[in-house]
């Protein structure tokens, strides 16, 4: 799946993945996906947790292995 923007967050442990995503999306027009690509743990949780709180969709995500990839799709 290919998003509209990707996100890298390689390296970067809570909070600042999550601090990026926020950031990320909101440069992003409605309908547009961003493509996150972490490696911390946390991100399992924040980032469907974000989608909730933030009213996203989580399109998709893959956290069997790193890296963890998401699909988030920016709604308002």
């Amino acid at each position: 799946m290919i998003g509209d923007k990707e996100l890298n967050t390689l390296g970067l442990r809570c909070p600042e993945p999550i601090m990026l995503v926020r950031k990320a999306i909101r440069e992003l027009s409605v309908g547009q996906i961003l493509h996150v690509v972490a490696d911390d743990l946390a991100t399992t949780r924040d980032i469907p947790s974000f989608c909730r709180h933030m009213d996203h969709e989580l399109v998709n995500s893959q956290i069997e292995s790193v890296p963890f990839e998401y699909w988030i799709r920016k709604s308002h």
